[in-house]
């Protein structure tokens, strides 16, 4: 059974963009309700608002929602892919790695403090990472990998990830857990290793 809001995006998903009214007389629905699932909606990120005035610029200005940019996909894995399996062993991952994570501003702090500023970068860049300590040091613990598509094919990405967690925390890092490795999800590195 598909729900109300599922009805929603689906038309905004097909439409790409449309006021409340748009979508009540679409899905004969009454503008109130969609009103009312749309404010749920926006208000759970999946989805963005917008405002636009009327073609004559008069009157208040209508909101015109989109699904996010994040969930109308893209080719980024295909093109990782192509650009890894082309360049070969031409691509320094350590270099990568550095690039990607900036100069390190983290030096001196605490090693708690280099882990939490470590984590917020990393979640920019939507590893969905957190720390904890563990009995051989701090591990570092990727609940998503950004490049879980291509990985498989090309495991040269952790020692970018390494490479990261070098620049950022001061601190060399053992992966031992890896995605898709004897099932797990996630990816694991002990952090001082």
């Amino acid at each position: 059974m598909t729900t109300s809001r599922q009805k929603v995006l689906a038309y905004l998903n097909k439409s790409g963009t449309a006021s409340a009214r748009e979508i009540a007389r679409s899905l004969k629905m009454s503008p109130a309700t969609v009103r009312h699932h749309l404010r749920i909606l926006a208000a759970d990120g999946r989805l963005e608002r917008s405002s636009l005035r009327g073609r004559d610029r008069r009157g208040r200005p209508e909101t015109i929602y989109s699904l996010p940019r994040a969930a109308l996909g893209h080719n980024l894995s295909a093109l990782s892919d192509a650009l890894l399996t082309e360049a070969g062993s031409h691509i320094h991952m350590e270099a990568l790695g550095k690039h990607l994570a900036g100069a390190s501003e983290f030096a001196g702090q605490p090693l708690a403090k280099r882990l939490n500023l470590t984590v917020e970068k990393l979640n920019e860049m939507n590893y969905h990472a957190h720390w904890e300590a563990g009995s051989e040091g701090p591990r570092m613990i990727f609940s998503h990998c950004p490049y879980a598509a291509i990985v498989e094919r090309h495991p040269e990405l952790c020692a970018m990830d390494r490479a990261m967690l070098l620049q950022l925390t001061g601190q060399h890092a053992l992966q031992i857990f890896k995605v898709g490795k004897e099932g797990s999800s996630v990816c694991v590195f002990v952090v001082g290793r």
